[in-house]
């Protein structure tokens, strides 16, 4: 059984938006919405945890679910960091197979990204998306900086990939600020981790500049 875990309990504030960025319309719908849907579209058979605050729950299912997709959709309560959100939609996966764990502000990661994370996934226990990085990069230090080659590192994506009952098991861990997503828990809880190629328009939106880009995606990549 694979599953989708949604995740989108951001407050919005580099939005500078009273509405939390995973509900900002784009073409009439919820960025989230978005997202949901390339995840239902992907496979007919995929099971979705979609992870928002307490308060909005209820009225998102009311407003833009019906009964045929709520069969295939669940909502779980977020908690009070990433962690604890992905750890509390972890919880109510009681199936094997593989989660995509997956932001709830990305909605353009492609169809093909989503068979690459399936399949490396399935055969290596985990599938972390990546894109090349473009600028000069440059590391920070006592003494001032120091230019390192961009080469040797790398923009890490959603959907983190996993083996659900390996991931369930390393989010047993104590929380750690150094856990900035799912593939930093897996590796602490002593897993190697598996790269594969990601797509450039899989933005994750969380300023006006990434909701103008994803406005121009959405029209031109219909």
């Amino acid at each position: 059984m694979n599953y989708a875990l949604i995740v989108a309990g951001g407050n919005g504030k580099r939005m500078n938006n009273a509405l939390p960025k995973q509900f900002i319309e784009l073409e009439g719908k919820p960025i989230l919405l978005h997202t949901i849907q390339k995840f239902l579209d992907f496979a007919p058979d995929i099971s979705l945890v979609v992870v928002l605050p307490m308060d909005s729950i209820n009225e998102f299912k009311l407003r833009y679910f019906q009964q045929n997709e709520t069969n295939r959709v669940s909502f779980v309560v977020g908690g009070d960091t990433r962690f604890h959100s992905v750890q509390n939609g972890l919880m109510s996966i009681h199936d094997e197979g593989v989660v995509f764990i997956h932001d709830g502000v990305r909605p353009f990661v492609s169809t093909r990204v989503l068979e690459r994370c399936l399949k490396t996934a399935t055969e290596c226990g985990n599938a972390v998306p990546y894109i090349d990085l473009k600028d000069s990069i440059r590391k920070r230090n006592e003494q001032g900086n120091i230019a390192v080659s961009r080469n040797e590192y790398k923009a890490i994506q959603t959907p983190q990939t996993f083996d659900i009952s390996a991931i369930k098991n390393a989010f047993q861990q104590t929380y750690n600020e150094a856990f900035t997503d799912e593939a930093s828990v897996f590796e602490a809880a002593g897993h190697p981790i598996y790269l594969v190629e990601g797509n450039e328009e899989n933005i994750k939106i969380t300023t006006p500049q990434d909701l103008a880009i994803a406005t121009y995606l959405l029209q031109h990549t219909k």
